[in-house]
């Protein structure tokens, strides 16, 4: 006839969990490609150039754009200048159009 008993909180020891430190997490980390690898691994192996085994992409593949046309300067944007551009462009627009439906 074991019954169990709850243990009183004086009995129980006290754990210091302020020293404990919890081991951190392993996570395997892939090496991220860059353009040119990838641009390498499509020329260079057949099976990039056609997709399930059914779509051929090679039309697609001779009319992408390389790595240099793809990099560009890093610009900062002022919200001021980035605003009145974009409303000056429309307002353009708007009165090509209205000219356009009066004629």
């Amino acid at each position: 006839a074991d019954i169990p008993v709850i243990p009183d909180l004086e009995e129980v020891q006290e754990e210091d969990l302020a020293m404990q430190v919890a081991a951190p997490p392993s996570v395997q980390v892939n090496r991220v490609l860059t353009y040119h690898d990838l641009d390498k691994d499509l020329m260079n192996y057949a099976a990039f150039q056609t997709l399930d085994g059914e779509v051929d992409l090679k039309l697609l593949t001779k009319v992408l754009a390389p790595e240099q046309e793809l990099q560009e300067d890093d610009a900062s944007w002022d919200w001021d200048h980035l605003f009145t551009e974009v409303s000056s462009e429309l307002v353009t627009e708007w009165e090509l159009g209205q000219s356009e439906r009066e004629d």
